[in-house]
C-alpha cells in the first residue's frame, strides 16, 4: 500500500506542476493581452493635444485640396500634438487619409486622438464668425471677405459685378452691394461664393422684416433707397445720436425736390477718399452720384451703411431743417439750418477753421 501511495503522489505532483504552468502561462498572456489593450486604449483616448494656453481654442484649416501630410505640417508646426507617432497609427487605423473633410476645426486642449480624428472625418466643422462693415466698395468687401473666409477676392469680386446674379435678388449692379448687411454671421469656411450670397440674401429678408417695411413707406422710400440714403449718413456723421436728425434734413430735400447736395456722394464719385474738403471745382464732376448736379438718390449706395445708418432714415427726425455743416471743431457734429442765411453763416465759421487748420482740400 505504501509503494502503491507513493506512485500516485508522484503522478499528482507532475500534474499539479503542469497545471500550474498552464496556469501561470495563461495569467501572463492574459496580462499582456490586457496590457497591450491598455495601452491601445491610452493611444486611443489619453489627451494628446496640447495648447500653451489651455483656455484658447486652436483652429485649423482644410483646404478641400489639402493632404493628410497639409494636416500633420499643420498640427506639428503648431506643437499640437503630444505624442505623434500615436496619432498617426490610430488615423491610419481610421483612414483618416482618405476622409479628411474640408472645413474649419476648433482644436481644444487635452482632446484625445480619436476625439480629434472623429472630429475631421466627420465634416461637422465649427462656423467661422464672418464680420464685415465699414466697407466702401466691392472690392473692400470682397478683400475683408476673403481674409476670413476660404474664397478668393476676384472670384467674389466677379460675382457682385455680374448683373444677371444682381438682377436674380432683385438688384442692379450699382445697389448689389447693398444686399450685405454688415453684422457678425456665423458661416461655414468653405462656403462658396455663390451660397455666401444666397445667405445674405436670406440674411437680408431677415433683417428687412414687416416693422421696417412698414417704416420705411412712412418715409416713401424702398428698402434699397433707404440703403443709399444711409450710406450717405454713414459718411456725413460717426455719431449715432445725429444720424436721425441729419437722415430728416435728406428726407425734407428730397421732399421738395432739392438737390442732395452731399459731399460724400462727390468724393466717392471722384474716388479721392483723401478730400476734406469739398472745392467748387469738385462740383462739375460728371457722375450720376455727384448730387450737386443730380437730383434725387445716386443709382447706388456709397458705402454699406451700418445697421445704425439704416434705422436712422427709417427713424428720422420730423423738422425743418434744411441744411447742416460740420461745426467749426474736431467734435464731429454738426450745426442745423432752417434758411440758407443760418448756414451761410454755419459754413462761413466752418471755412474758417478749414483755413486756420490749413485744411485746403
Amino acid at each position: 500500500m505504501a509503494y502503491y501511495h507513493s506512485r500516485y503522489s508522484g503522478s499528482h505532483r507532475k500534474k499539479f506542476k503542469l497545471n500550474a504552468f498552464l496556469t501561470t502561462l495563461l495569467l501572463i498572456i492574459l496580462l499582456g493581452i490586457g496590457g497591450g489593450a491598455y495601452y491601445v486604449y491610452k493611444i486611443i483616448y489619453s489627451p494628446n493635444v496640447w495648447l500653451s494656453s489651455p483656455e484658447v481654442n486652436f483652429k485649423i484649416y482644410i483646404k478641400a485640396s489639402d493632404t493628410f501630410d497639409d494636416l500633420k505640417s499643420q498640427l506639428y508646426s503648431n506643437g499640437l500634438i503630444v505624442h505623434r507617432n500615436d496619432f498617426e497609427w490610430w488615423a491610419k487605423q481610421k483612414n483618416l487619409i482618405n476622409n479628411l473633410k474640408p472645413g474649419m476645426y476648433k482644436v481644444v486642449h487635452g482632446m484625445s486622438n480619436n476625439d480629434l480624428i472623429n472630429k475631421l472625418r466627420s465634416g461637422n466643422q465649427d462656423p467661422v464668425h464672418l464680420i464685415f462693415n465699414n466697407i466702401r466698395l466691392k472690392k473692400d468687401l470682397a478683400s475683408k471677405i476673403s481674409k476670413q473666409l476660404d474664397i478668393d477676392s476676384t472670384e467674389f469680386i466677379n460675382q457682385l459685378n455680374d448683373s444677371a446674379i444682381a438682377a436674380k435678388y432683385g438688384f442692379t449692379n450699382s445697389s448689389f452691394i447693398s444686399m450685405f448687411i454688415p453684422n457678425t454671421y456665423f458661416i461655414n469656411w468653405n462656403v462658396t461664393p455663390e451660397k455666401l450670397i444666397e445667405r445674405m440674401n436670406f440674411e437680408y429678408k431677415q433683417f428687412w422684416n414687416s416693422a421696417r417695411k412698414e417704416k420705411a413707406q412712412l418715409v416713401g422710400l424702398s428698402e434699397i433707397e433707404v440703403s443709399i440714403l444711409a450710406s450717405i449718413i454713414e459718411k456725413e456723421t460717426q455719431k449715432n445720436d445725429e444720424k436721425a436728425r441729419i437722415a430728416g434734413v435728406y428726407l425734407n430735400r428730397l421732399k421738395h425736390g432739392w438737390r442732395l447736395q452731399a459731399d460724400p456722394t462727390l468724393v466717392f464719385a471722384i474716388g479721392d477718399f483723401t478730400i476734406k474738403r469739398v472745392l467748387y471745382e469738385y462740383m462739375q464732376f460728371e457722375s450720376p452720384y455727384n448730387t450737386y448736379k443730380y437730383a434725387g438718390l445716386p443709382p447706388g449706395p456709397i458705402c454699406l451703411p451700418s445697421i445704425s445708418s439704416i434705422d436712422a432714415v427709417l427713424n428720422a427726425e420730423k423738422h425743418n431743417f434744411v441744411f447742416f455743416c460740420a461745426k467749426p471743431d474736431y467734435s464731429g457734429y454738426h450745426n442745423f439750418a432752417t434758411n440758407s442765411a443760418q448756414h451761410a453763416a454755419n459754413a462761413k465759421a466752418y471755412r474758417s477753421f478749414l483755413n486756420r487748420e490749413r485744411i485746403y482740400k
